[in-house]
């Protein structure tokens, strides 16, 4: 019987998770991992084994309203000896406090609870699937791991805000960082400064130096920093006040305009999905593609003078690693500074898509957060004993 390692991901309507074999060190063995959609009233899963190959297995239904559990009950039988000892938990806001995993109790929940008004869209999701193992499987250790933590550390020229001081809790926190950290761990010696654009319906942009964040685009919430499906990114800080004074805006009506009804949806009147978005030919999906790939040029660009240069951006998340017309659009925005595509290279998704005589490498990397979970998990774990 081998201790087994379940990570979490979860977002509003699916989870991602992955099943590893822990070894006597902190070495990991994937067992299975996949994704489970949620969608009014069902519960699908897709499941796939260390090799690649997709577990056919009936769907599970009357969980839609609990899908940690259909999750565990759908996944318990595949491990034979094995047990699960472990949950390891993406949780996206940590707060000046929690930079490290830690392992989650009452105590621990409350806190994390409170720094939900930081993170609307997500905190509650991951903290959700906390509160179900509490409950059902009392017994299994929980390990959270936080999205902030990797740019808690950032230089102080780009974690303040220009503001007085409000106390150490008010400051730009950054995000995607369990993403970030698995792309720093690929990056090639040489690549020293490097631009990661994590690009899906959330994105940001992170400024790596020797595999460090040092700046990034998302802030105090993960609604700053670029164009995103649903979320406005970056405004005037003074349009909420206008709003209010002039448009007599509560701000439940403000925050979901911002939140729920801006970004590719906001600007295209139709969709956030950006798949739709490309296949539209009408003004408004031009406009949305349009902005988002400036918006997100231009943040790449202002993480370079944070690195005084650059030696390689990296796409990775769901747009940033299968959109070839996003990635080219993007790059075509930054072609003054030698970034010069291969189109070839770039159609067909391969690891690097620039050509030789480009001064700038760009790469697709397929991020996976959920070995960066396991990895925390087990090293805490390990600390412990």
């Amino acid at each position: 019987m081998a201790p087994t390692t379940l990570v979490l991901n979860a977002g509003s309507s699916s989870i991602k998770f992955a099943l590893y074999r822990a070894g006597d060190d902190v070495s990991l063995a994937l067992r299975y991992k996949g994704k489970l959609d949620h969608h009014a009233g069902d519960v699908h899963f897709r499941i796939t084994d260390a090799a690649g190959r997709e577990l056919t297995a009936p769907d599970a239904h009357g969980h839609a309203d609990d899908p940690t559990s259909a999750l565990l009950e759908r996944l318990e039988p595949l491990l034979g000896d094995d047990d699960i000892v472990e949950v390891g938990h993406r949780v996206v806001h940590g707060g000046p406090d929690f930079v490290e995993p830690v392992q989650v109790d009452d105590a621990i929940l409350r806190r994390l609870d409170a720094l939900s008004p930081l993170a609307p869209l997500h905190q509650q999701i991951g903290l959700a699937a906390i509160r179900t193992i509490m409950r059902t499987r009392p017994a299994l250790r929980q390990i959270a791991c936080f999205d902030t933590a990797f740019h808690h550390d950032m230089p102080p020229v780009y974690r303040n805000f220009a503001l007085p001081d409000l106390g150490a809790d008010i400051r730009r926190y950054g995000f995607h960082g369990l993403s970030f950290a698995y792309i720093a761990s690929r990056l090639d010696a040489h690549q020293r400064r490097t631009v990661v654009a994590h690009l899906g319906s959330g994105a940001s942009v992170c400024a790596l130096l020797d595999g460090r964040s040092i700046n990034t685009s998302m802030s105090f919430t993960p609604l700053d920093g670029l164009m995103m499906a649903t979320r406005s990114g970056a405004i005037d800080p003074a349009l909420v006040l206008y709003l209010q004074r002039t448009r007599e805006m509560c701000i439940e009506a403000v925050e979901n305009l911002l939140y729920h009804r801006s970004g590719l949806l906001g600007v295209s009147g139709s969709s956030a999905d950006m798949r739709t978005l490309i296949g539209e030919r009408n003004a408004g999906a031009r406009q949305a593609v349009a902005q988002f790939c400036a918006r997100a040029a231009e943040h790449m660009a202002s993480m370079m003078t944070a690195l005084r240069g650059c030696d390689a951006i990296v796409f990775t998340g769901g747009i940033g690693e299968n959109s070839p017309e996003i990635r080219a659009s993007i790059c075509d925005h930054l072609a003054w500074l030698g970034l010069r595509l291969d189109p070839v290279l770039n159609a067909s998704g391969a690891g690097v898509i620039t050509c030789d005589r480009s001064e700038i490498v760009a790469r697709v990397i397929e991020t996976n957060e959920e070995l960066v979970i396991a990895r925390e998990v087990r090293r805490l774990t390990q600390s412990r004993h």
